[in-house]
């Protein structure tokens, strides 16, 4: 796709210098711009790139003043990085809605509905009595089972797959790989030391504008429902277990795990590799670091976890500075010992 420097001022509030009919169809970085590219200068480290580089624009903030001449053109907006920010958000949203229609082979359950502007891939497959929406992207072998929802706008990616029942809202994305509705981990011991499973028959509620990262897994709760709520954000190789509850605009990085029944607030951060137990609640607000095990409950909004296990952040910190110096201080007691 093509846009004139012009139609992209317009995008962004912003103002040409320069001449606001030249194209561009790419966006590149400032160092390593060429003709037909689009760049933002944010860094002042960056600032040298400017001169030279060939990009045809160059998205700056107003408070940019050149040292030297020019080749390329400027876009002037009020925050360079945010106005750049802006681009990429309407060049993605164009991208990810260009796709309509339907490619073969691919099936839908003559019991299933799906909205106008929607998009099946090659060897997609809906199962039956399911409720699409509209404008819905269901990209290649995208398999969606029995009698799912999804709502408008929500784009999932190749290979994912969502399990019969789920419930998916409006303007989510679920990205390639990702298991919606997998059976919880759910197993009887028996006496004779095997194990029974017990058959998990609740389902997976994603609200509004949730993202599900590649190849993580939210597992079907054993009755009633595991439920993502509105604007959280899940990374790739994410495992969320049956039942639990992910609350409003949390966003969990890769390789978390998070063991069933547990109840997360809202507007909480969690590191990766983060290690969460079972049945136990996380206050809104909490922030857990990198690699931290979290084995009770935080009844506190805005604590700070950091740690194996995890610990207030201030007390982990003041145990460390000791643990690092152990040896000095050992031999300290060693020699105090002898003197006595």
């Amino acid at each position: 796709m093509e846009f004139t420097l012009g139609q992209i001022a317009a995008i962004l509030q912003g103002k040409v210098e320069g001449d606001e009919s030249q194209k561009v169809s790419r966006l590149d970085k400032i160092q390593d711009g060429s003709q037909g590219g689009i760049s933002f200068l944010a860094n002042e480290k960056y600032t040298p790139f400017i001169y030279d580089t060939e990009a045809t624009a160059v998205i700056v903030s107003h408070h940019f003043i050149p040292t030297k001449t020019l080749k390329t053109n400027l876009i002037r907006v009020d925050d360079a990085y945010t106005g750049f920010t802006k681009l990429l958000e309407a060049y993605a949203m164009l991208m990810k809605n260009s796709a309509v229609g339907v490619e073969e082979p691919s099936f839908i359950d003559p019991s299933s509905q799906i909205g106008e502007q929607a998009f099946r891939g090659a060897f997609s497959y809906i199962g039956k009595n399911c409720r699409i929406g509209e404008s819905v992207k269901l990209y290649s072998h995208v398999h969606i089972g029995d009698r799912v929802q999804v709502g408008d706008n929500t784009i999932i990616h190749a290979g994912a797959k969502i399990c019969a029942d789920s419930i998916i809202g409006s303007n989510c994305e679920i990205h390639p790989g990702a298991v919606i509705g997998s059976d919880g981990f759910g197993f009887a011991p028996q006496g004779d030391g095997s194990y029974k499973a017990i058959p998990q028959i609740g389902n997976v509620v994603l609200e509004d504008n949730v993202s599900v990262g590649a190849n993580s897994t939210i597992d079907c709760a054993t009755m009633g429902s595991t439920i993502i709520k509105r604007g959280a954000k899940i990374d790739n190789l994410v495992q969320i277990a049956h039942n639990v509850v992910i609350g409003e605009n949390t966003v969990i990085a890769s390789q978390t795990g998070i063991s069933g029944s547990t109840v997360i607030g809202k507007n909480c951060v969690i590191a990766g590799k983060a290690g969460i137990v079972g049945h136990i609640k996380i206050a809104d607000n909490t922030t857990i670091g990198a690699n931290t095990g979290v084995s009770k409950s935080i009844s506190k909004p805005g604590t700070t976890l950091f740690g194996y296990i995890g610990m207030d952040m201030k007390n982990f910190l003041k145990s460390y500075s000791i643990f690092k110096n152990l040896e000095g201080i050992v031999d300290r007691i060693k020699e105090l010992e002898k003197k006595q």
